[in-house]
């Protein structure tokens, strides 16, 4: 049944509201959920799918959870909005990590990224508003668009410009309804960071017009080479009281199951959020705030030898699936995602199939290679993969060689 099906059924004969049914799981989840499925079943699969580090969370953020486990005060509902210590800490740790300066009544600490984007768009859109969304883009964010009301409106870049969107293309896709510019930079799923021009162009041109800025920071410190990152209202100030800033601790800390993010932005627009949160979850976990307390507040010098291992996981990588005929890869400048072009293999025969598209091709390669991917489908542009190089080294060389060996194949 599909979206527009369920939407003309009457009350009594829907049993999933249109709004909820209309979303779609999320695509990496699904990818990693059936890469560990086969895994279990006794399948060598190597999975590419799934965006977490492969380092365990540093031992001292682990400590700082035991003890909070023993504290009778972390027992008790605490402040739907963040722990005071904690909404503090990441105050300095923004100013300390980008330059921006905030007060933490200007934090709200979330279950995670994703309530953080949710809460944040929630608190910003009424029916109909457009929310302009430079493609590919990570699944969740045109999902949590709807959910709030919004209209996402793609604005595609490809491997040309290194997935980078311009003034000109955002120009083009703004309308009387635009409301919100989505921006990332360390960008999921392509990995492509702005430089302070290209931020600061379209940071001024988004002032001009007098739109919001959602920008998520959450992979700031991984960047590679040459590339910097650089947070948006820093760069662009009177962007300040427009703008919310999304970060968390699961990808600088690996941290994802944690569940500990947060969005930073005017009081009125988190104050916002924050009572939204209050009848949605209460505060998050405190022994995970404790954890997060403990990340926040200290060094960085886990995330350091976490991005030494990344950058030559990266530089692998790309190098490999480039000598693949028919896959271009740009060589991506943060995260930890290479996203290739596989146009040149579609309707190629392979091992007796022909993949029209790449959701077939991912499952050709799953099901010959036992190698887990993300189609570019789920990221808005079809005709590419999205690989996670967050694994290890000899995985990495492994999925990718048995990449290799099947799609040499394809004639």
């Amino acid at each position: 049944m599909t979206a527009a099906n369920t939407a003309s059924q009457s009350p009594t004969e829907r049993r999933v509201s249109a709004r909820v049914g209309a979303i779609s799981e999320s695509a990496t989840l699904a990818v990693d959920a059936k890469a560990k499925a086969l895994k279990a079943a006794g399948r060598p699969v190597i999975g590419f799918g799934a965006g977490e580090p492969d380092f365990a969370t540093p031992d001292y953020i682990v400590e700082a959870a035991i003890a909070a486990c023993t504290n009778p005060t972390y027992h008790r509902y605490t402040p739907a909005g963040g722990l005071p210590e904690l909404k503090t800490a990441i105050a300095a740790k923004t100013a300390r990590d980008s330059g921006y300066e905030v007060e933490p009544a200007q934090v709200l600490v979330t279950n995670g990224g994703k309530q953080a984007i949710y809460e944040s768009f929630a608190a910003l859109l009424d029916p109909g508003d457009e929310v302009i969304v430079p493609t590919p883009y990570w699944t969740t964010y045109p999902e949590s668009i709807r959910l709030a009301g919004g209209v996402p409106v793609d604005v595609v870049a490809d491997e040309t410009t290194g997935y980078r969107v311009s003034v000109e293309q955002l120009e083009a896709a703004r309308t009387p309804r635009s409301k919100v510019l989505l921006f990332v930079s360390p960008s999921n799923p392509t990995g492509a960071v702005y430089s302070r021009e290209q931020v600061e162009a379209i940071g001024r041109w988004a002032a001009e017009h007098g739109l919001w800025v959602l920008t998520d920071e959450i992979y700031e410190h991984l960047v590679y080479g040459t590339a910097e990152f650089h947070s948006l209202p820093v760069v662009v100030p009177e962007l300040r009281n427009k703008c919310v800033v999304v970060n968390g601790v699961a990808k600088t800390y690996a941290m994802t199951g944690w569940r500990v993010g947060w969005a930073i932005g005017p009081k009125d627009v988190i104050k916002a959020a924050a009572n939204l949160q209050s009848h949605a979850t209460s505060n998050v976990s405190n022994v995970a705030q404790a954890a997060a307390l403990a990340a926040v507040s200290g060094d960085l010098d886990a995330v350091a030898k976490m991005r030494e291992a990344f950058d030559r996981r990266r530089r692998t990588i790309v190098r490999m699936l480039n000598e693949i005929e028919g896959v271009e890869c740009p060589e991506p400048e943060g995260a930890f995602y290479a996203y290739p072009s596989v146009k040149g293999l579609l309707g190629k025969e392979i091992r007796g199939r022909r993949p029209a598209n790449s959701v077939e091709l991912a499952e050709v390669i799953l099901e010959e290679a036992e190698v887990a991917v993300v189609p570019g489908e789920a990221f808005g542009t079809p005709g590419y993969l999205r690989l996670s190089y967050a694994l290890g080294d000899e995985d990495l060389v492994e999925g990718v060689s048995r990449m290799q060996k099947l799609l040499a194949e394809a004639e």
